[in-house]
């Protein structure tokens, strides 16, 4: 990085830090702090977007120098940052969405005032960009578990912002404490490397694996993955994600989906593949198979929710399966002797976590948008938005259509380079593993389909047919700042579809940090408008011409019309009503009606439970009222939590005598751990 952007990222750092302290400092004047806050993030986003392109974009070295930011009082303690080329692209990442979301709230924050303190709200939101940006940025292990700590605090904080409700409460204790085991093996994970290296920083880790052991090894892969799936929301350890994620407010919603689970991502990736190297096969197919896991499992209960914030989240589980396949892949690839293609499946994995991003915080967005309107977040009460909220419906609708995989949008890109990836592997890895990678290809096909159907229920139950609802029957579209940050990203979107070779080779100093290999000359094909995957058995697809072709096929029925049709007359009536003298909401398709065959083609995975009530006037045979709930039962909370949450409190109860209360008894349990502690020293 050059002085002058190295100059930028500061004043990013800092500017977070100011709209912390500022709208703290506001927050008897509210329009004030809430100007001032989410104004000062912008700015910092705007700044960190510059800096890191920039340097993304001159093939930035592969080992960037250190900066410490200040002098630490402790000696083990350095608060150094060193912005590499991943660093920097996951920074870019959370600077992209500081800029729209911050526009977006200035807007959203509005439906706070006279109710909540806004400018706590605005200082965490700060607190939380500041705190995610340094856990990318971070090159002291020390450093790094103070940022993850301030970064899982805020976010707590965040989570219960509305802490009279038991389910903002629930959703942030069970966040915390979540993050928290997590954060147990990673310092497991940390204090083997530093064993290994005698230092705590992480230049001192690179390749740091051809120093340990195999056991060892993957007794620190092992740390990681289960600290950082937790995280990231990998299932079975996704428990936490759905239950904050629709209790937080909308703007830190699209945060968390959008960024702060990608800080999993990122310890994965730096951890896999720059600190211990080399991987192993089973590390590999480890990665893929709970990628695909919980991609698939990810969708489907997404498919079964009608709670919109809480389907959003089930998706945020399927899409970070699906970057996690594409860096299986390229474990697996790399243990084969494939680096460049290990790259292009690393590519896919990493494109598709700047992708999932920008489409997952527009509809986030979306989703605050029609919250703000409608003061709820059952699909079952919404309906016939599309009239009154003309431009979040478009918004949705696009970022919809991108979380779909559709063409032209930047979720195809994507993952068309992960099916690629995955072909590829196939004919590329010579044992019975290589089975592996049609099977995920598969599920990934079959998580695309269940995606398109999940938000053909979620966009038409929502937006389209009659208000089934008397706050959707008087919703009004959202503010013009909160129009403006879905804009953002729904131009990104289209942006990142319809152009992905020119911006591969922001990926070149990345693999070639991780990997060793450029893969943008590969990649890229005429000037960037037409995308290949690099060999000659390879897909090659041009976005742009997907685009020129179906503008060629929607002028086909205009040409018929005007050759045959023109002139002809055409007469307009009502909708045809089945002879019921008029259609009602009640006819309407609902969320439970639409996912009912595929609940009961999963009733093994679900265990649906149906209750009907019935009442009747005078004879059995005509019911006055019917009322109909069907429960669906979420497997690992029941089968798996609720177990273990009971073991532990009973193992807590029984563990309770040792609390005497005698200090005799408090001191021989310090003298017996001292006498155990040096007999391990010996």
């Amino acid at each position: 990085m050059t002085d002058f952007t190295l100059s930028l990222l500061s004043v990013a750092l800092w500017a977070y830090l100011a709209g912390a302290a500022g709208a703290l400092a506001f927050q008897r004047f509210e329009r004030l702090a809430n100007g001032f806050g989410f104004g000062m993030a912008a700015v910092g986003g705007l700044c960190g977007l510059v800096s890191c392109g920039a340097a993304l974009a001159s093939g930035m070295p592969a080992a960037s120098r250190s900066i410490e930011l200040f002098p630490a009082l402790i000696p083990f303690v350095r608060f150094v940052i060193r912005p590499d080329a991943l660093g920097c692209f996951f920074g870019l990442i959370v600077s992209l969405l500081a800029v729209a979301l911050s526009v977006y709230s200035l807007g959203y924050a509005r439906g706070y005032f006279g109710r909540r303190n806004v400018g706590v709200l605005a200082a965490l939101f700060n607190l939380l960009l500041l705190s995610i940006t340094l856990v990318f940025l971070a090159d002291h292990v020390v450093f790094f578990l103070i940022a993850w700590e301030l970064m899982a605090l805020s976010a707590s904080l965040l989570v219960c912002f509305e802490h009279e409700q038991d389910e903002s409460r629930g959703g942030a204790v069970l966040f915390f404490v979540m993050s928290h085991i997590g954060t147990a093996a990673l310092i497991l994970g940390f204090l083997l490397l530093f064993q290994a290296s005698g230092s705590f920083a992480f230049a001192d880790f690179h390749a740091l694996g051809a120093k340990l052991s195999a056991g060892r090894r993957d007794g620190v892969f092992l740390l990681f993955l289960f600290g950082f799936g937790i995280k990231a929301g990998l299932v079975p350890l996704h428990i936490w994600l759905p239950a904050a994620h629709p209790v937080a407010p909308s703007n830190v919603s699209a945060l968390m989906s959008g960024v702060l689970i990608k800080t999993g991502v990122y310890g994965l990736t730096r951890v896999c593949f720059d600190f211990l190297g080399a991987p192993p096969q089973w590390w590999g197919v480890t990665v893929l198979g709970l990628g695909t896991v919980s991609a698939v499992l990810g969708v489907l209960f997404a498919l079964m929710e009608h709670d919109l914030k809480r389907l959003l989240a089930y998706h945020s589980i399927e899409n970070i399966g699906i970057i996690l396949m594409g860096l299986g892949a390229a474990l697996m690839l790399l243990h084969s002797g494939h680096p460049m293609l290990a790259s292009l499946a690393l590519i896919a994995g990493l494109y598709h976590t700047l992708n999932h991003a920008c489409f997952k915080a527009l509809l986030f967005l979306g989703a605050g948008a029609v919250l703000h309107a409608t003061h709820t977040r059952n699909m079952e009460e919404m309906g016939g938005l599309a009239k009154r909220m003309r431009w979040t419906t478009a918004f949705f609708l696009l970022g919809a259509a991108a979380i779909s995989a559709l063409p032209p949008l930047n979720g195809f890109v994507s993952e068309w380079l992960t099916y690629q990836s995955l072909l590829h592997g196939f004919g590329s890895t010579p044992s019975l593993i290589r089975l592996m990678f049609p099977l995920s290809g598969a599920m990934l096909a079959l998580t695309s389909a269940l995606a398109a159907a999940c938000f053909v229920k979620a966009f038409g139950i929502t937006f389209l047919a009659q208000p089934r609802g008397a706050h959707a029957r008087e919703a009004r579209e959202a503010p013009l700042t909160m129009l403006l940050g879905q804009g953002l990203l729904a131009a990104t979107c289209v942006v990142l579809g319809l152009y992905p070779g020119l911006l591969l080779r922001l990926f070149d100093p990345l693999t070639h940090q991780l990997i060793g290999e450029r893969l943008s000359q590969r990649l890229s094909l005429a000037g960037g408008l037409v995308l290949s995957s690099g060999s000659a058995q390879g897909g090659t697809v041009s976005t742009l011409g997907i685009v020129l072709m179906l503008l060629a096929l929607l002028a086909v029925p205009v040409v018929l019309w005007a050759l045959f049709a023109r002139g002809t007359r055409t007469r307009i009536a009502p909708t045809w009503d089945c002879g019921l003298r008029g259609l009602t909401p009640h006819m309407q398709y609902t969320a439970t009606g639409f996912s009912k065959p595929l609940r009961m083609i999963f009733k093994a995975l679900f265990r649906p439970r149906r209750e009907v009530q019935r009442e009747y006037d005078f004879s059995p045979y005509f019911a006055t009222t019917l009322r109909f709930e069907s429960h669906v039962e979420e497997v690992f909370q029941t089968r798996v939590y609720r177990p273990l949450k009971w073991l532990v409190l009973r193992i807590s109860r029984r563990s309770r005598a040792l609390q005497a209360g005698s200090i005799q008894a408090y001191l021989i349990y310090i003298f017996l751990t001292l006498l155990a502690l040096l007999l391990f020293a010996l």
